[in-house]
């Protein structure tokens, strides 16, 4: 496994691959866990060679706070990479992303108007800037991402359309801990009684997703909407004393707007954000799909 810290020795690298070859690539922000893994394994079976980023991108952070705390493990990441079999890995410097002003407005469809969007103002802009320029340099055929970030997994399908990237973007599941919780490298920051709560998060996302499927709050006969679901799950979570629900939406998968009835969408997703005081964790579920 090649690790490059500077643009020109990741170009150097990658002018040595054969044309021919189909390349995987990982963007990543580092503090790797199985989920990131997972990706890569996913990549070796579709691709020729498999290329992996780190980097923490300054752009995407709203708050100073949070980018200053964001774990930073770089020598154990590329341990975990070379056992997961990666080809390349690439450790950009600020300067090698952004070596002057980015001017760019990128289009976003409209998709960023819910969930993260409005509570993290200029986040999902930070992610197109970083995403498209590393999609200029590694030039990959296929790009890999998590069902976790289903906001921005959904806002990468799109720009990448727009902009007519010979990208294919790959979704894959949510990996998680034994107990539900959601892999994220901000679980590192839990203490014990934090991680103890965490899970309950998830708890929550799966009896929505019972819910839904009955259309019957529990203990009564009333039929439910999604407004009302979007409710009980921020009433439940908040039930526990660690945990406070940022915010609980019932969407369309495909355009992430509001959903207000179950038949305004085939396929309607529940994403959801909650402090674990100071940690801020997201996951989503499933709520209807056709097949």
């Amino acid at each position: 496994m090649t690790i490059c810290y500077s643009l020109a020795d990741f170009q150097q690298a990658l002018s040595l691959i054969p044309n021919n070859y189909k390349i995987g690539f990982v963007p990543t922000m580092g503090a790797l866990h199985k989920g990131h893994i997972s990706l890569v394994e996913k990549a070796l079976t579709i691709s020729d060679t498999v290329i992996v980023s780190i980097f923490v991108n300054p752009t995407q952070f709203n708050n100073p706070g949070d980018l200053a705390v964001y774990p930073r493990t770089v020598e154990e990441d590329c341990k975990k990479l070379r056992e997961a079999g990666a080809s390349l890995v690439f450790i950009p410097s600020v300067k090698d992303i952004y070596p002057g002003d980015d001017t760019r407005s990128i289009s976003l469809g409209g998709l960023d108007l819910t969930g993260e969007g409005p509570r993290r103002p200029g986040h999902f802009k930070g992610v197109a800037q970083v995403v498209t320029l590393l999609f200029d340099i590694v030039k990959p055929t296929y790009a890999l991402f998590g069902e976790k970030d289903f906001q921005q997994l959904s806002i990468i399908r799109f720009f990448t359309g727009e902009l007519n990237y010979p990208i294919e973007i790959i979704s894959c599941p949510t990996v998680r801990e034994s107990d539900g919780l959601a892999m994220s490298s901000r679980n590192m920051l839990l203490n014990a009684k934090q991680r103890e709560a965490a899970p309950h998060i998830y708890k929550t996302l799966k009896k929505a997703q019972e819910i839904a499927s009955a259309q019957i709050l529990p203990g009564s006969k009333e039929v439910i909407t999604p407004v009302m679901l979007s409710r009980w799950v921020e009433e439940e979570i908040n039930s526990h004393p660690l945990l406070k629900t940022e915010y609980a939406e019932v969407v369309n998968s495909l355009t992430l707007q509001l959903v207000q009835n179950w038949e305004d969408a085939r396929d309607i997703q529940l994403c959801v954000a909650v402090n674990v005081d100071p940690v801020r964790l997201i996951d989503n579920i499933k709520l209807k799909q056709t097949l």
